[in-house]
Protein backbone atom coordinates (compact mmCIF):
# COMPACT_ATOMS: atom_id res chain seq x y z
CA UNK A 1 0.00 0.00 0.00
CA UNK A 2 2.93 2.51 1.17
CA UNK A 3 4.43 1.85 -2.72
CA UNK A 4 1.01 2.57 -4.48
CA UNK A 5 0.79 5.72 -2.15
CA UNK A 6 3.97 6.91 -3.60
CA UNK A 7 3.35 6.41 -7.31
CA UNK A 8 0.27 8.20 -6.91
CA UNK A 9 2.42 11.15 -5.18
CA UNK A 10 5.20 10.94 -7.78
CA UNK A 11 2.48 11.24 -10.90
CA UNK A 12 0.67 14.28 -9.06
CA UNK A 13 4.24 16.08 -8.90
CA UNK A 14 4.64 15.71 -12.61
CA UNK A 15 2.54 17.78 -13.62
CA UNK A 16 3.36 20.74 -12.09
CA UNK A 17 6.80 20.60 -12.87
CA UNK A 18 6.03 20.20 -16.38
CA UNK A 19 4.44 23.85 -16.24
CA UNK A 20 7.67 25.09 -14.93
CA UNK A 21 9.44 23.98 -17.52
CA UNK A 22 7.23 25.54 -20.03
CA UNK A 23 7.58 28.85 -18.41
CA UNK A 24 11.00 28.89 -18.44
CA UNK A 25 11.41 27.69 -21.86
CA UNK A 26 8.94 30.57 -23.30
CA UNK A 27 11.45 33.02 -21.63
CA UNK A 28 14.62 31.46 -23.02
CA UNK A 29 12.63 31.64 -26.26
CA UNK A 30 11.89 35.31 -25.96
CA UNK A 31 15.53 35.97 -25.11
CA UNK A 32 16.29 34.02 -27.61
CA UNK A 33 14.76 36.03 -29.92
CA UNK A 34 15.82 39.25 -28.58
CA UNK A 35 19.51 37.89 -29.10
CA UNK A 36 18.60 36.82 -33.08
CA UNK A 37 17.11 40.58 -33.35
CA UNK A 38 20.16 42.20 -32.24
CA UNK A 39 23.08 39.53 -34.07
CA UNK A 40 20.76 40.77 -37.51
CA UNK A 41 20.50 44.60 -36.63
CA UNK A 42 24.59 44.21 -36.27
CA UNK A 43 25.34 41.78 -39.44
CA UNK A 44 22.82 44.10 -41.54
CA UNK A 45 24.28 47.29 -40.31
CA UNK A 46 28.00 45.39 -41.62
CA UNK A 47 26.82 43.58 -44.97
CA UNK A 48 23.53 45.51 -46.06
CA UNK A 49 20.52 43.48 -46.34
CA UNK A 50 21.73 40.88 -49.29
CA UNK A 51 25.01 40.30 -47.93
CA UNK A 52 23.79 37.59 -44.80
CA UNK A 53 21.47 34.86 -45.54
CA UNK A 54 19.70 33.26 -42.83
CA UNK A 55 22.24 30.35 -42.46
CA UNK A 56 25.37 32.20 -41.45
CA UNK A 57 23.17 35.10 -38.88
CA UNK A 58 21.53 32.21 -37.34
CA UNK A 59 24.81 30.63 -36.72
CA UNK A 60 26.20 33.82 -35.78
CA UNK A 61 23.70 33.75 -33.10
CA UNK A 62 24.68 30.64 -31.89
CA UNK A 63 21.36 28.44 -33.59
CA UNK A 64 20.37 26.17 -35.98
CA UNK A 65 19.48 27.06 -39.31
CA UNK A 66 15.91 25.45 -38.33
CA UNK A 67 15.43 27.65 -35.63
CA UNK A 68 14.89 30.46 -37.71
CA UNK A 69 10.90 29.85 -38.32
CA UNK A 70 10.50 28.83 -34.88
CA UNK A 71 10.71 32.95 -34.30
CA UNK A 72 10.22 34.31 -37.71
CA UNK A 73 8.43 33.66 -41.04
CA UNK A 74 10.75 35.08 -43.45
CA UNK A 75 13.79 36.66 -43.59
CA UNK A 76 11.65 39.94 -44.50
CA UNK A 77 10.06 39.90 -40.98
CA UNK A 78 13.58 39.64 -39.86
CA UNK A 79 14.66 42.72 -41.59
CA UNK A 80 11.79 44.87 -40.47
CA UNK A 81 12.20 44.11 -36.97
CA UNK A 82 16.04 44.37 -36.94
CA UNK A 83 16.13 47.70 -38.80
CA UNK A 84 13.23 49.00 -35.87
CA UNK A 85 15.25 47.75 -33.02
CA UNK A 86 18.65 49.54 -34.64
CA UNK A 87 16.62 52.51 -35.27
CA UNK A 88 15.41 53.13 -31.91
CA UNK A 89 19.08 52.44 -30.35
CA UNK A 90 19.90 55.14 -32.38
CA UNK A 91 17.40 57.78 -31.02
CA UNK A 92 17.83 56.24 -27.28
CA UNK A 93 21.53 57.14 -27.66
CA UNK A 94 20.86 60.49 -28.97
CA UNK A 95 18.31 61.91 -25.85
CA UNK A 96 20.46 64.17 -24.02
CA UNK A 97 22.98 65.18 -27.00
CA UNK A 98 23.07 68.56 -28.17
CA UNK A 99 23.08 69.55 -32.04
CA UNK A 100 26.93 70.05 -32.01
CA UNK A 101 27.74 67.28 -29.84
CA UNK A 102 25.45 65.16 -31.94
CA UNK A 103 27.58 66.18 -35.22
CA UNK A 104 31.04 65.28 -33.24
CA UNK A 105 29.92 61.92 -33.31
CA UNK A 106 28.17 61.00 -35.46
CA UNK A 107 30.63 62.65 -38.81
CA UNK A 108 33.98 61.02 -37.04
CA UNK A 109 36.06 58.81 -38.02
CA UNK A 110 34.78 56.30 -35.28
CA UNK A 111 31.46 55.86 -36.52
CA UNK A 112 32.33 55.95 -40.01
CA UNK A 113 34.49 52.60 -39.15
CA UNK A 114 32.15 51.18 -36.72
CA UNK A 115 29.67 50.26 -38.70
CA UNK A 116 28.23 47.61 -36.89
CA UNK A 117 27.85 49.19 -33.77
CA UNK A 118 26.70 52.59 -35.78
CA UNK A 119 23.42 54.39 -36.94
CA UNK A 120 21.09 52.57 -38.70
CA UNK A 121 20.31 55.20 -41.25
CA UNK A 122 23.83 55.63 -42.55
CA UNK A 123 24.48 51.82 -43.00
CA UNK A 124 21.07 50.92 -44.22
CA UNK A 125 19.42 53.58 -45.89
CA UNK A 126 20.54 52.63 -49.17
CA UNK A 127 19.51 49.41 -49.09
CA UNK A 128 15.60 50.37 -47.74
CA UNK A 129 15.23 52.59 -50.56
CA UNK A 130 14.84 49.00 -52.43
CA UNK A 131 12.54 47.40 -49.82
CA UNK A 132 9.35 46.59 -49.60
CA UNK A 133 6.91 49.37 -47.85
CA UNK A 134 7.21 48.02 -44.37
CA UNK A 135 10.91 48.23 -44.38
CA UNK A 136 10.59 51.60 -45.60
CA UNK A 137 7.80 52.53 -42.95
CA UNK A 138 10.30 50.84 -39.97
CA UNK A 139 12.48 54.07 -41.14
CA UNK A 140 10.13 56.24 -41.54
CA UNK A 141 9.26 55.62 -37.81
CA UNK A 142 12.92 55.59 -37.23
CA UNK A 143 13.78 58.68 -38.59
CA UNK A 144 10.91 60.67 -37.47
CA UNK A 145 12.13 59.31 -33.50
CA UNK A 146 15.64 60.84 -33.82
CA UNK A 147 14.52 63.84 -35.42
CA UNK A 148 12.07 63.95 -32.34
CA UNK A 149 15.00 63.26 -30.01
CA UNK A 150 17.38 65.77 -31.84
CA UNK A 151 14.95 68.53 -31.60
CA UNK A 152 13.96 68.62 -28.00
CA UNK A 153 17.99 69.02 -27.68
CA UNK A 154 18.27 71.98 -29.82
CA UNK A 155 17.24 75.55 -30.37
CA UNK A 156 17.97 78.05 -33.10
CA UNK A 157 19.05 81.69 -32.86
CA UNK A 158 16.23 84.39 -31.58
CA UNK A 159 14.01 81.98 -30.05
CA UNK A 160 12.53 80.60 -33.42
CA UNK A 161 9.40 78.45 -33.81
CA UNK A 162 9.52 74.68 -33.66
CA UNK A 163 8.67 74.73 -37.49
CA UNK A 164 12.25 76.40 -38.01
CA UNK A 165 14.10 74.06 -35.52
CA UNK A 166 12.79 71.32 -37.12
CA UNK A 167 14.25 72.68 -40.27
CA UNK A 168 17.63 73.05 -38.78
CA UNK A 169 17.15 69.63 -37.38
CA UNK A 170 16.29 67.54 -40.72
CA UNK A 171 18.96 69.79 -42.60
CA UNK A 172 21.64 68.83 -40.19
CA UNK A 173 20.66 64.97 -40.38
CA UNK A 174 20.61 64.94 -44.05
CA UNK A 175 23.82 66.32 -43.71
CA UNK A 176 25.44 63.84 -41.43
CA UNK A 177 23.85 60.79 -42.45
CA UNK A 178 25.61 62.42 -46.40
CA UNK A 179 29.23 62.45 -45.05
CA UNK A 180 29.22 59.27 -43.33
CA UNK A 181 27.74 57.35 -46.12
CA UNK A 182 29.74 59.34 -49.03
CA UNK A 183 33.07 58.46 -46.93
CA UNK A 184 32.50 55.10 -46.58
CA UNK A 185 31.97 54.64 -50.40
CA UNK A 186 35.71 55.63 -50.60
CA UNK A 187 38.53 53.38 -49.71
CA UNK A 188 39.55 52.35 -46.14
CA UNK A 189 41.96 54.69 -45.20
CA UNK A 190 41.98 56.90 -48.31
CA UNK A 191 42.56 60.62 -47.88
CA UNK A 192 39.22 61.54 -49.07
CA UNK A 193 37.62 59.43 -46.94
CA UNK A 194 38.78 61.63 -44.06
CA UNK A 195 38.56 64.85 -45.75
CA UNK A 196 34.52 64.49 -46.79
CA UNK A 197 34.45 63.74 -42.89
CA UNK A 198 36.36 66.14 -42.24
CA UNK A 199 34.82 68.92 -44.26
CA UNK A 200 31.37 68.44 -43.88
CA UNK A 201 31.85 68.31 -40.46
CA UNK A 202 33.19 71.63 -40.10
CA UNK A 203 30.38 73.18 -42.40
CA UNK A 204 27.96 71.53 -40.89
CA UNK A 205 28.88 72.99 -37.13
CA UNK A 206 29.41 76.36 -38.46
CA UNK A 207 25.70 76.36 -40.16
CA UNK A 208 24.54 75.76 -36.43
CA UNK A 209 26.78 78.22 -35.39
CA UNK A 210 25.31 81.07 -37.32
CA UNK A 211 21.87 79.87 -38.03
CA UNK A 212 22.76 79.69 -41.77
CA UNK A 213 20.53 76.04 -41.64
CA UNK A 214 18.81 76.56 -45.64
CA UNK A 215 21.63 78.73 -47.53
CA UNK A 216 20.26 81.87 -48.22
CA UNK A 217 23.01 83.83 -45.96
CA UNK A 218 25.62 82.52 -47.69
CA UNK A 219 25.07 83.61 -51.13
CA UNK A 220 22.93 80.48 -52.31
CA UNK A 221 20.85 80.53 -55.45
CA UNK A 222 18.59 83.27 -55.91
CA UNK A 223 14.81 82.33 -57.19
Amino acid sequence: MSIDIYVCWTAERRPRKGRLDMRVTKAQAERNRAHIVATAARLFRERGYDGVGVAELMAAAGFTHGGFYKHFRSKADLMAEASASGLSQTAARTEGVDAAEFVERYVSREHRDGRGDGCTIAALSGDAARQPADIKTEFAAGIENLLTALQAQSGTPGGADQRATRTMVIDMLAHSVGAVMLSRACPDGSPLADEILDVCRAEILASLTHGDVDGSEAGGPEA
